[in-house]
């Protein structure tokens, strides 16, 4: 995992943890806050509500006994002035008579005057004056002897303002935010606190993962706790040492078989050079012997030379593999040193030459000879004619095609083609050779490096038939050993 999408996931858990510390810290103190505001509030309203009826009942009945009824409109006044004080407006109606003091229409609703005539005392919450309050209504009853009340018609309003109990509220309603917002905060704070306390390991293991893939075997992480982040931790280290273990001793296990093939080729070295000076003897006398003496000859002479061709491939594979392969970087005509390669194979004749003059540069002859003698054989062994190689010239490579017209390769097979000892009997009619041709050619382009680029070789099919191969080595290639090869 790279910095970038390791940030992505440290921050999105952070945010995960934050979101869902402030979501559950909002959720409870919106609950709770909103359930004491609106509590709190029933609570003054119906106790400043109570208040002012029970101070009203008091004022009422001191307005007993009644006298003289029906009122006049001066009784009336007197009733609505008795009524009234400082805070509170009060309104005695008489059937379709008032006081000079009154409330408005607009401040007793039919259903509150309605309430007040059935003998019931109620009230309302309207705006008075832009300001919170209460208007309460009741009914004077005219007590006979025998204890039953008759309606005098006289009815009674006064408002009072809620002002005070508002303002309460409001105090109230501000507390309620402030410890919302407190609580929001804490939310926050231990939010960031728990992400710290479990991303800190998070972030341990990634750092050492990163440095594991990076190829540092060593590496482990502290184990803190007994949670299940110390139980990763734990898996983490675990597997670290048994990667560690099983990568050394793979490494171990290259590196003997890496010595074992450098060692066997230069050991066979000495018997293929007399072996070869025996087949070449037999190849002058070839002409002189005469059935199976001449073919077992001829036999002898072909194996001694592919014998040595291989081993001479297993050399080169193993200064690849010791890093011991290096360039002896030279000035080229590459168009010359592609027909030379042709020439001193026989291969002018049977291949489709496209040149172009005065294409120059840097790298190394010897290799571009390997590679190319490689690619050309190879087309024309498995493939079919005509047989192509052009040259392209870019501002800072050279490009080398190599076509054919065969069956092309098998897109399975596609991805392994340059690996070592690879034989792709199945893509083509028939195969020879050790299977290490492409791979040397592919290691011998890789060699050719301009600063961080390195030249390449691939193949694919091409549309009309035919597999295609491309080198692509820099114009100005530098000297130097090659890195240790990644097969």
């Amino acid at each position: 995992m790279n910095r970038r999408r390791w940030a992505g996931l440290h921050w999105g858990l952070r945010g995960r943890l934050l979101v869902a510390f402030v979501l559950l810290g909002a959720i409870t103190a919106a609950g709770v806050a909103g359930g004491i505001y609106v509590q709190a509030s029933n609570v003054i309203l119906q106790k400043a509500q109570d208040t002012a009826v029970v101070e009203l009942t008091g004022q009422v009945e001191e307005l007993f006994p009644l006298h003289d009824l029906p009122p006049s409109q001066v009784r009336l006044d007197e009733i609505a002035d008795s009524l009234s004080d400082r805070d509170d407006t009060a309104m005695a109606v008489y059937g379709d008579r008032a006081s000079r003091r009154s409330l408005g229409p607009a401040m007793i609703s039919p259903e509150l005057r309605q309430a007040v005539r059935d003998g019931r005392v109620a009230w309302q919450r309207v705006s008075y004056w832009g300001e919170p309050a209460v208007v309460i209504g009741t009914r004077l009853d005219l007590t006979h002897p025998n204890g039953s009340p008759t309606p005098s018609g006289l009815e009674v309003f006064t408002v009072r303002s809620l002002l005070p109990e508002q303002q309460s509220i409001n105090r109230l309603a501000s507390m309620a935010a402030l410890t919302g917002g407190l609580s929001l905060v804490l939310a926050m704070v231990l939010a960031l606190l728990a992400a710290n306390g479990v991303l800190r390991p998070v972030r341990e293991l990634g750092r050492g993962a990163k440095r594991l893939g990076e190829g540092q075997l060593a590496t482990r992480v502290e184990v803190r706790g007994a949670d299940e982040l110390a139980d990763v931790a734990t898996t983490f280290n675990e597997t670290a040492a048994s990667l560690e273990r099983h990568v050394g001793e793979l490494r171990r296990m290259e590196a003997d078989a890496r010595r074992f093939v450098a060692d066997v080729s230069h050991e066979l070295r000495t018997p293929l050079a007399a072996m070869t000076a025996v087949a070449d003897v037999l190849d002058e006398e070839a002409a002189g012997l005469t059935g199976d003496v001449a073919t077992a000859a001829g036999l002898v002479s072909q194996e001694t030379r592919n014998l040595t061709r291989l081993v001479n491939d297993l050399v080169e594979v193993s200064r690849f593999d010791s890093g011991a392969a290096a360039l002896a970087l030279d000035d080229v005509d590459v168009a010359a040193a592609v027909r030379a390669t042709l020439r001193s194979r026989g291969w002018v004749d049977q291949v489709e030459l496209d040149l172009p003059r005065d294409v120059r540069a840097r790298l190394d002859p010897r290799r571009l000879d390997v590679i190319v003698a490689n690619l050309v054989g190879n087309a024309l062994r498995h493939g079919a004619p005509p047989v192509t190689v052009r040259l392209r010239a870019e501002p800072a490579w050279i490009i080398v095609e190599v076509g054919d017209r065969g069956p092309g390769v098998d897109e399975q097979i596609l991805p392994h083609v340059f690996s070592r000892f690879f034989k792709a009997d199945t893509a083509r009619a028939r195969s020879a050779g050790s299977g290490l041709g492409l791979a040397i050619a592919w290691e011998n382009a890789r060699l050719h490096q301009d600063g961080a680029h390195r030249g390449s070789l691939v193949v694919a099919n091409r549309p009309d038939g035919g597999a295609l191969f491309t080198l692509s080595l820099p114009r100005d290639a530098r000297a130097g050993a090659a890195p240790e090869s990644a097969r």
